[in-house]
């Protein structure tokens, strides 16, 4: 919900594609300097407290949003100052959540239980974004009431967090957080399955996901239609993820686990830059749904085999250097707004689902140049 009401809340302010990139590298700077040390987070303390301590900052972030909307008081540094909070917020908690899957069922269901988790958050995110835009759309509740709605919702997540076991952190030998995380990018430079993951996860995130961000911009300007449709288009995107996960769930521990990495890669781009000619807007509906499907698909395959390919004591800092691509994907918004006000948003789009393409293929003549075993979930 946030997610879609800060974009509207930008739009509002400025009716610039600039600022919705300029709020996205507010996120992204902060995830990336953040990202690292949750991944020092996850491996030294207890994940369930990193998770209960971010709930509660998100929390803080809605109810402050909503309460400056509410009372006329909204300007467009808070939202920076909110969008780089909840960047460094995901990049502590992000980390510890996926690495925690790990503890809870283990190495054999680790690929399903990755790809259900994300099957629940899909399945959320198919009525919040919906809730949001129609919350955003009555003029007696609008964007600031649905920034206290989402606070509502993380109250939620908090008391669940709480609930979570608390296992022992097994990093036995914590050192200086800087050594560890240099320890980690040595780990992973010296994997060169997870390294190759890592490297083709954040181009393909950086731009394909950047989809995302400029949304309503293209539902507004573009389409000319309001509030609502936006939300709903954001839904659509869940319903492909939903529709997607479980026969992702079903194969992602099984041998061709990598080769439904590389169709998810190619589906994710395709799909993108259909998006970018979608001559109306139910068209564009019914790609944004193919999207999510992708988009799904590769971020749970990708995420499990990085995890099944690496070791446990090191599975907070691989997680934290794959979640690094959404830092990327933050960093990315502004140049590809400054381009989209500079050649259009059609071709902005366009250029998006290119190098996600491009880059999913050189991932996959990569790993057929050098054969199985590493094209499975696991070796």
């Amino acid at each position: 919900m946030q997610f879609l009401l800060r974009g509207l809340l930008a739009w509002d302010l400025t009716g610039r594609e600039s600022a919705f990139g300029l709020v996205f590298l507010s996120f992204g700077l902060c995830m990336l300097i953040f990202t690292p040390l949750g991944g020092v987070a996850a491996d030294r303390f207890k994940k369930r407290r990193l998770l209960v301590l971010g709930q509660l900052v998100l929390m803080l972030v809605a109810v402050g949003m909503g309460a400056a909307v509410l009372t006329g008081h909204e300007q467009f540094w808070m939202l920076l100052v909110a969008s780089g909070s909840q960047g460094a917020t995901f990049g502590f908690i992000g980390p510890a959540r996926v690495s925690m899957t790990y503890e809870l069922v283990g190495r054999e269901l680790l690929g399903n239980a990755i790809s259900l988790s994300i099957l629940s958050m899909s399945t959320t995110r198919i009525f919040a974004p919906a809730l949001a835009g129609l919350l955003a759309g009555v003029s007696a509740v609008g964007i600031g009431g649905g920034y206290l709605v989402s606070g509502v919702f993380s109250v939620t997540s908090l008391v669940l967090a709480l609930r979570l076991p608390d296992f022992e952190p097994r990093n036995s030998t914590p050192k200086n957080p800087f050594r560890e995380i240099a320890d980690g990018v040595r780990y992973v430079a010296g994997n060169r399955r997870v390294k190759r993951l890592v490297i083709s996860s954040t181009a393909i995130i950086m731009f394909g996901f950047n989809y995302i961000t400029f949304l309503t911009p293209m539902v507004k300007e573009v389409f000319e239609r309001g509030n609502g449709s936006v939300g709903f288009m954001s839904t659509a995107s869940s319903v492909g993820a939903v529709l997607i996960s479980i026969p992702v769930a079903k194969r992602a521990d099984s041998a061709k686990a990598g080769h439904l990495l590389i169709a998810s890669g190619v589906g994710f781009g395709v799909t993108v830059m259909a998006l970018s000619v979608a001559p109306s807007y139910w068209w564009a509906v019914g790609v944004v749904v193919m999207i999510g499907g992708s988009t799904t698909g590769y971020q749970a395959l990708s995420n499990s085999m990085a995890m099944a390919s690496s070791s446990s004591d090191q599975h907070g800092r691989v997680q934290s250097l794959m979640q690094l691509s959404f830092a990327g994907f933050g960093i990315a918004a502004l140049p590809l707004g400054a381009l989209a006000e500079w050649i259009g948003l059609r071709q902005s789009i366009a250029v998006m689902g290119a190098v996600t393409l491009l880059a999913t293929l050189a991932y996959a003549w990569v790993m057929s140049d050098s054969r199985a075993p590493e094209m499975g979930a696991s070796s």
